[in-house]
């Protein structure tokens, strides 16, 4: 992930409070609603990760076969990230 922790939970509650003070969301626990934001902001952020976790896999099942054809790692690379951004709907 390329935030850390610690900021992404900061973006939380600046968020929340942004949230209640233009009265778009109307909590009694602010700190339930910043613990659940926070853990929805990890596991999206988190999702790159996984998808570049997954690319690496297949192109390392492929490895021979790149070389063979002499295809760059990097262009291979973005272009199955590509693939499974899209297979997984995500926006990156």
């Amino acid at each position: 992930m390329i935030f850390s922790k610690d900021y992404v939970s900061y973006l939380a509650r600046q968020t929340s409070k942004h949230l209640v003070a233009t009265k778009m969301i109307k909590t009694d626990k602010p700190a339930v609603v910043d613990q659940r934001l926070s853990a929805a902001l990890i596991e999206e952020l988190a999702l790159e990760d996984r998808i570049n976790d997954e690319v690496r896999v297949i192109l390392e099942a492929f490895q021979d076969d790149m070389l063979k054809t002499g295809a760059s790692y990097p262009e291979m690379f973005k272009k199955v990230k590509q693939e499974l951004a899209r297979k997984y709907k995500a926006v990156l």
